[in-house]
């Protein structure tokens, strides 16, 4: 009796270990992914496809703006649309820096903010989710002043 009560034991803890065991997560490539994302997000702006910007965002996706917070993937969509009228984009913006977590659950994605003319006129700061495998979503976005080494 002692014997199989002591292999049930094993087996239990061997199992508990294989389910808390965190998926090991390649960085340099899990990096390369999400700027990938931001890349083919930030064309939905140049692109003018305000359609498939949304498909970007999560469902309880946070924009910042200047009145607050916009809560929700509905609120964010409305309040972007306008930015998506007119032949030509009011801004761009491309990532300088890309951080993941070794989860590979969560990302940061950052860099500046251009004008029309090219001139940095702010930064960006992202943070991603995966949602599926090969599917990340942005959660949050906060936009700030241009950083001093922003060119």
């Amino acid at each position: 009796m002692r014997k199989p009560m002591r292999c049930c034991v094993l087996a239990l803890a061997v199992l508990a270990a294989a389910c808390s065991a965190r998926p090991r997560v390649d960085p340099v490539s899990a990096r390369q992914e999400v700027e990938s994302v931001e890349h083919a997000f930030a064309a939905t702006m140049a692109r003018r496809d305000h359609a498939a910007f949304v498909r970007f965002l999560a469902d309880e996706a946070v924009f910042f703006d200047n009145d607050g917070p916009l809560r929700g993937k509905a609120k964010v969509a409305t309040a972007w649309a306008p930015l998506f009228e007119g032949a030509s984009a009011p801004f761009s913006w491309e990532p300088t820096q890309v951080e993941v977590l070794d989860s590979g659950g969560l990302a940061l994605s950052s860099g500046p903010v251009r004008d029309p003319s090219g001139k940095v006129v702010g930064t960006f700061n992202s943070i991603w989710r995966r949602e599926a495998p090969g599917v990340w979503r942005i959660v949050f976005d906060k936009g700030g002043p241009a950083c001093g080494g922003a060119r």
